[in-house]
C-alpha cells in the first residue's frame, strides 16, 4: 500500500509486497498511525491548536514579560512563579505536539510537495508563537540567585528545580532579548531551511545499481550484500550520485558551519563543540577523555579487527565496500518482521517483563513505521513527540540482522522516552550522552539473547564478529566523525571550504581510524555527504560512543549484580533530564570522569576481538 495522500488520514494498513519487500518476504510491515497526535493534515484540531496557541502565547507574554522579578518578590511569589512555569510547560507541550506531527508526516515522504508545505507552514507558525515565549527562560536567568533558591524550597516550584538549575547554566551565553528573538525568528529561513534542503536533496537522490534506480537506504544495504560484485556496484553508485550533488552538499555544509560560528561567537563559546557539551550537560574534559581513549585504542580495536577480517576474506586489504561485508557463514537470509519483533521482545522480557510490555505497545498501537519507501527519510529514529502523547519509531527495515539490532536500538529509545514522560515536557528530555543508554542497552540484550541461542560454534563466532563490527561502527566510527567535524568547523573559520578540502579532511580521518588494512578506494572521499548528523545536530555523534562505552560498563555491572539492578536501571530511565550523569551512574559504582571508566568500556570490545583471535587459532 502506498503512503496515504497528504490530505488523508495518516492511519494506514501494513504494507506487504512492494519494491523494497519483494514477494512480501519480510511479511506485513507496519506503517504508523499518527492519529494520536492529529487525524490528518487538514484536521480542524490542527487549525484550532494553532489559533489557540498563538492567542495563549500572546496572553502569556502580556502577563509575565518584564514582571517576573516583581511576581517573585510579591506575596506568595513562589506560587505565582510556579503557575507561570506550569503555563509555559503547557504551551511548550502544545507547540511540541504540532511540530512533532508535522515533522513525522514530512519524514514519511519528504518529496511530497503537500507534506513539505505543511511542514514549512507549521514550522513558521510555531517559530512565530514560540518567539513570544522566548523571554521567559531569559528573564528567569536574570532573577537573583538567592531569591530563586529560596522560592525553589517550596514543594510545587521545587519540583522544577532541575529545569531551573539547568537553564541557569546557559546564563553566561545568553544574549540581549531582542537579539535572541532575532536569532530565533530567523532560524526558519536560516538553519532550518538548510536542514530541509539537505533532507529533500537526500530523499530525491537515485543510485543506479545494475538495472535498478534505488534510493539511499536500499543502496546502503547492498554494501552488506554477500556478493562482492553487488557491494562494489553499490559503492560506485553512491560515489557517482554523491559527486553529482557535491556542490549542493558543500554549500549546505559551509553555510551551516558559518552559521554556527556566528552564533558561537556572539554567545561567547570558545570551542567549536562547547555549545553541544553544554546542551548535553557534560564537561568538556569528560568528552576529551572519551575521545583520547578511543583514538589511543584504534590499533587495538579497528586496526586489529580489520586485519583479521581481511585474512578471513583471503585479502591483504579490505576495499572500503568490503568493510561491512558479511562473513563466510553469516546469516544473510531475509528476516521476517514478526521474527524481528519476537526476537527483540523476548530479549527485553528476559531482562524485565515491564520493558517488553512497554516495547510491545509500539507494535500493537501503531507507533512504528517500518517500510523503506521512495521519499521517506533515511535511517532510523525514535521521536519522543511530547509527554502528553507518546513516541514514534521510524525504520527502513530491510530484513537484515543489523535491521533487527536497529529495531532493538530504537525501541530502547522508545522505552526510555515513555518512562521519562511523567517528568513533563520541561524535564523529560534526556541529554544526548544519556539518551543513547537505553538504546544501546537494548541492542546488547538482543545480541546476548541471540548469542546464547547460537546453533553452533561457527555461528557464534560469526555473531561475535558482527557485534564487534557494530561496536566499532558505534565507537570508533563515531569518534572519527566527531574528529572530522572538529577539523571541518575549525578550518571553516579560515574561510569557505571547497569540496576537495572537505573530502581530504574526511579521508585523513577515515584512514587514521580504520587503519592500514582498509583500502579507501576512489569514490569514498564523497561519503561524508550523506551523514545527516553533521547537518541536523553538529557534534551529536560522540554521544553514540559515550553511550556504547557506558553501556559496556553498565552491562558488566549487570552481569555481576545481585538482585536490584533492574530497579536501579529503571530509575535511571525514569529520571529523564532531572539528574546529571554523575548522579545517575553513582548507584552502579560508575564515574565517567574517571579514565578507567572509558578503559572498562573499551576493554569489552577488545575482549571480544581477543575471543575471535583465539577462535581463529
Amino acid at each position: 500500500m502506498s503512503v496515504p495522500p497528504a490530505s488523508a488520514s495518516t492511519d494506514s494498513a501494513p504494507s506487504t509486497a512492494r519494491p523494497d519487500n519483494p514477494a512480501g518476504e519480510m511479511g506485513p510491515l507496519p506503517e504508523w498511525d499518527l492519529t494520536d497526535l492529529y487525524s490528518g493534515l487538514d484536521a480542524p484540531e490542527v487549525a484550532d491548536d494553532l489559533t489557540r496557541t498563538d492567542a495563549d502565547a500572546i496572553a502569556f507574554e502580556e502577563q509575565y514579560k518584564g514582571n517576573l522579578a516583581d511576581l517573585l518578590a510579591g506575596e506568595n511569589g513562589a506560587d505565582g512563579l510556579y503557575a507561570a512555569v506550569r503555563a509555559y510547560e503547557a504551551l511548550e507541550d502544545r507547540l511540541g505536539r504540532l511540530i512533532s506531527f508535522a515533522s513525522l508526516v514530512y519524514a514519511g515522504d519528504t518529496t511530497d510537495p503537500a507534506r513539505a508545505k505543511f511542514y514549512g507552514d507549521i514550522q513558521e507558525k510555531i517559530t512565530s508563537a514560540s518567539a513570544r515565549l522566548l523571554f521567559f527562560p531569559l528573564e528567569l536567568n536574570r532573577l537573583p540567585d538567592d531569591t530563586l533558591a529560596a522560592a525553589m524550597e517550596t514543594p510545587d516550584l521545587g519540583r522544577y528545580r532541575p529545569w531551573l538549575e539547568d537553564i541557569r547554566k546557559d546564563k553566561p551565553f545568553q544574549l540581549e532579548d531582542r537579539i535572541e528573538q532575532l536569532f530565533h525568528e530567523k532560524s526558519v529561513t536560516g538553519r532550518a531551511a538548510w536542514n530541509r534542503l539537505f533532507d529533500e536533496t537526500i530523499a530525491g537522490l537515485r543510485f543506479r545499481v545494475g538495472d535498478a534506480d534505488l534510493s539511499l537506504e536500499p543502496t546502503l544495504t547492498l554494501m552488506q550484500d554477500p556478493s562482492a560484485e553487488k557491494r562494489k556496484a553499490a559503492s560506485d553508485a553512491l560515489a557517482t550520485t554523491f559527486r553529482g550533488a557535491l556542490n549542493t552538499f558543500t554549500l549546505i555544509t559551509n553555510t551551516l558551519a558559518k552559521d554556527k560560528e556566528i552564533s558561537d561567537r556572539w554567545r561567547g563559546f570558545e570551542d567549536v563543540a562547547q555549545a553541544r557539551h553544554l546542551a548535553n550537560r557534560v564537561e568538556p574534559e569528560v568528552v576529551d577523555a572519551l575521545v583520547g581513549a578511543v583514538q589511543n585504542a584504534y590499533p587495538r580495536l579497528s586496526h586489529r579487527y580489520y586485519a583479521m577480517k581481511a585474512r578471513w576474506m583471503g585479502q591483504e586489504k579490505l576495499a572500503h565496500w568490503d568493510r561491512n561485508a558479511p562473513l563466510p557463514g553469516a546469516d544473510t537470509r531475509v528476516i521476517p518482521w514478526e521474527e524481528a519483533r519476537s526476537t527483540v521482545l523476548d530479549a527485553y522480557s528476559g531482562f524485565a517483563p515491564q520493558m517488553a510490555e512497554i516495547a510491545d505497545r509500539f507494535f500493537a498501537d501503531g507507533w512504528i513505521d517500518a517500510p523503506s519507501r521512495t521519499g521517506k527519510a533515511p535511517g532510523a529514529f525514535s521521536h519522543p513527540t511530547v509527554p502528553s502523547a507518546h513516541p514514534y519509531v521510524l525504520l527502513n527495515y530491510q530484513g537484515k540482522v543489523r535491521d533487527v539490532m536497529t529495531l532493538a536500538h530504537e525501541l530502547g529509545h522508545g522505552v526510555h522516552q515513555v518512562l521519562a514522560g511523567p517528568q513533563g515536557g520541561l524535564m523529560a528530555p534526556t541529554p544526548l550522552t544519556l539518551a543513547e543508554t537505553a538504546s544501546v542497552f537494548g541492542e546488547m540484550l538482543t545480541f546476548r539473547s541471540l548469542l546464547d541461542n547460537a546453533a553452533s560454534p561457527d555461528i557464534r563466532r560469526t555473531m561475535l564478529a558482527g557485534k564487534v563490527e557494530d561496536m566499532i561502527n558505534t565507537v570508533v566510527r563515531q569518534i572519527a566523525f566527531y574528529t572530522f567535524e572538529r577539523k571541518l568547523h575549525l578550518e571553516r573559520r579560515n574561510g569557505e571550504l571547497t569540496a576537495e578540502q572537505i573530502c581530504s579532511l574526511w579521508m585523513d580521518v577515515q584512514r587514521d581510524s580504520l587503519g592500514p588494512h582498509v583500502e579507501l578506494r576512489e569514490g569514498y572521499e564523497t561519503f561524508w555527504a550523506y551523514i545527516p548528523h553533521f547537518i541536523h545536530a553538529p557534534f551529536y555523534v560522540y554521544a553514540y560512543a559515550f553511550g556504547d562505552c557506558l553501556v559496556n560498563s553498565l552491562y558488566a555491572v549487570y552481569q555481576n549484580a545481585e538482585e536490584g539492578f533492574q530497579e536501579k536501571y529503571f530509575d535511571l530511565l525514569k529520571a529523564g533530564g532531572t539528574k546529571h550523569h554523575s548522579d545517575l551512574l553513582r548507584p552502579f559504582g560508575l564515574d565517567a570522569r574517571d579514565p578507567a571508566f572509558w578503559s572498562m568500556g573499551l576493554s569489552v570490545i577488545e575482549g571480544l576481538i581477543d575471543d575471535l583471535e583465539d577462535a581463529e587459532g
